[in-house]
């Protein structure tokens, strides 16, 4: 007789708790008993703010060599294409088709390019090979931005764009 005693008061004790509990589950919208407060619900997340996704910049590619593919769709012909180069001091050097010259330069942020004054040596050079030349300088000097398009570099000024590839 003790032992179905004890059944029922078990069961009983049992019976009393999920009544009490009822009430408080049915609030909560759960069938678990858990007893630790929250009911044993997750926090709520809240939708995190991501800004919106900005292009990548590309760095300019300091130290490289250029060689000049063409300006406005002209190609630059011969062996005495333009060239320049502009080192980790932002100084651009380089040969313009007849003369050499140095500048600084400076890559500025959203691909930019800034280039200051030319210093040029004073060739003589033949008529059609100078005027190339000073439209190849007044390009460079004008820059204003630029990119990397597969192997070459674009760099658009205020008259069209110039094109270089990387030399070897």
């Amino acid at each position: 007789m003790n032992g179905k005693l004890t059944a029922a008061l078990a069961a009983g004790a049992v019976a009393v708790a999920t009544l009490a509990a009822g009430p408080a589950l049915a609030q909560q919208g759960t069938n678990a008993i858990t007893g630790f407060g929250q009911g044993g619900r997750a926090p709520e997340k809240k939708p995190q703010y991501v800004p919106g996704a900005k292009a990548q910049e590309k760095m300019f590619p300091l130290g490289a060599t250029w060689t000049a593919v063409s300006l406005n769709g002209k190609p630059f012909s011969g062996n005495d294409r333009p060239t320049f180069i502009i080192d980790s001091q932002y100084r651009a050097r380089g040969y313009g088709g007849c003369n050499t010259f140095t500048a600084t330069a400076f890559p500025l942020r959203e691909q930019n390019l800034a280039v200051g004054p030319l210093a040029l040596t004073k060739k003589s050079c033949d008529k059609a090979l100078a005027a190339a030349e000073q439209s190849f300088f007044i390009a460079l000097r004008t820059s204003g931005a630029w990119d990397l398009v597969g192997s070459q570099l674009v760099i658009r000024t205020q008259n069209g764009e110039l094109k270089f590839e990387r030399a070897l």
